[in-house]
């Protein structure tokens, strides 16, 4: 059975209430956008301020032209002038201590006495052969005198005159040697009274009355130099030239501060080793210093500071105005009202300032507020131009 196609004007007789909705709701949607055209071209303006970020307030500094110093700086040790153990010539008894630990002695003050009766003795000893041989000296020549005349007189022949002589010679030559005996048995009788070889301050006394000791063995005490003191050091080879340059004169001033305290103790470079350690790429150097209330002791480790040089005209900005990138370093410089980035190369850090290349003196340098920079950011000094980043607060 064949079907016939029905009309569709009732359907779309009952559509038209809908169609007449959505073209009341299209007007209505093109005249809201209409009302919203004002504000479109806006847009693209608020994006391009949003690519450029809000500005930044930042801190600046100027780059400044001025002499800059080298200063070497190394960790040293305090080490004494000179440190002396002193030991018996002699062995024996020690008989009395006349210092006490930690006292300050001078050159040729009394230590120590040793029981020195055997050595009494044997200068004794000696005094008397002398006594004896000269005695007999003064006999073979008063023989020698009386051969003489007699040979004058013909009762004598040259020989016994000769014979007298030679006498007489070895006489004289065995007094001479009692007397080297004797001088020898007073050496010995001094060694028995030891004394300071030198100024400083003595250490441990491990010796009482009644120790015996023996000679060239037994340490009685140190005598250590403390003023002036030294501290030796290492410098790395790269500065090694430096150092060459200011040791004749002595133009080099090294500070030495102990760890814990601000104030250091001024001294002078006096040594630089003859070679380069090649293990550690290092040479060793000694300062002295004036240390008349024993601030440097022997031992203690300080921070050695050495000024070498000076870096004449350079242009100097602070060293935390640096930044590390990966190209290397860098800084931040605000012109225009914008953070432009400089890369620049380090010539020298010294403390808080650093010298650089890349720079002019004058450029305003970003100290802080660095780390939320890029290249083209709009920047605030509010370090130098408080006016102008109050009202760049209120543009927004």
């Amino acid at each position: 059975m064949r079907r016939t196609a029905q009309p569709l004007a009732p359907c779309s007789s009952n559509r038209r209430p809908w169609h007449a909705a959505t073209l009341w709701c299209a007007v209505a949607l093109a005249a809201c956008g209409g009302g919203q055209g004002g504000s479109a071209p806006a847009a693209p303006a608020s994006g391009a301020s949003g690519a450029a970020g809000p500005a930044v307030s930042v801190t600046t500094v100027a780059a400044r032209r001025q002499d800059l110093g080298v200063s070497l700086q190394a960790t040293g040790t305090v080490t004494p002038m000179s440190a002396v153990d002193v030991k018996p010539q002699m062995s024996g008894v020690v008989q009395r201590v006349h210092v006490r630990e930690g006292q300050f002695v001078r050159a040729g003050d009394l230590l120590f006495t040793l029981d020195a009766r055997t050595e009494e003795a044997n200068v004794a000893k000696a005094s008397a052969q002398v006594v004896r041989d000269e005695a007999s000296l003064a006999d073979a020549r008063r023989q020698l005198a009386r051969a003489r005349e007699l040979l004058a007189q013909g009762f004598v022949s040259q020989g016994s005159v000769d014979a007298a002589q030679a006498n007489v010679d070895a006489q004289a030559a065995l007094v001479q040697s009692d007397r080297a005996a004797l001088a020898a048995a007073r050496v010995a009788l001094s060694n028995a009274h030891i004394t300071a070889p030198g100024p400083g301050r003595v250490g441990l006394v491990p010796v009482y009355p009644g120790t015996a000791v023996l000679s060239g063995q037994t340490t009685l005490t140190t005598i250590t130099q403390l003023d002036p003191g030294a501290v030796s050091f290492s410098l790395p080879q790269r500065h090694l030239s430096d150092a060459l340059a200011a040791l004749p004169g002595g133009s080099a001033a090294v500070t030495a501060t102990l760890p814990g305290t601000d104030a250091g103790v001024q001294g002078r470079l006096q040594f630089v080793d003859s070679q380069v350690d090649a293990a550690s790429g290092t040479v060793k150097a000694k300062a002295v210093f004036p240390n008349p209330g024993a601030r440097l002791w022997p031992g203690a480790f300080v921070q050695v500071r050495m000024q070498a040089r000076s870096m004449a005209g350079a242009v100097v900005i602070p060293q935390a105005a640096v930044i590390e990138a990966a190209r290397g370093p860098i800084v931040y410089v605000a012109a225009n009202g914008q953070a432009q980035s400089r890369p620049v190369k380090v010539l020298h850090a010294e403390g808080a300032d650093a010298a650089v290349e890349g720079l002019q003196p004058g450029e305003r340098v970003v100290l802080d507020g660095r780390q939320n920079l890029r290249p083209g950011v709009p920047v605030v000094d509010r370090g130098t131009a408080p006016a102008a980043a109050a009202s760049g607060a209120s543009a927004p």
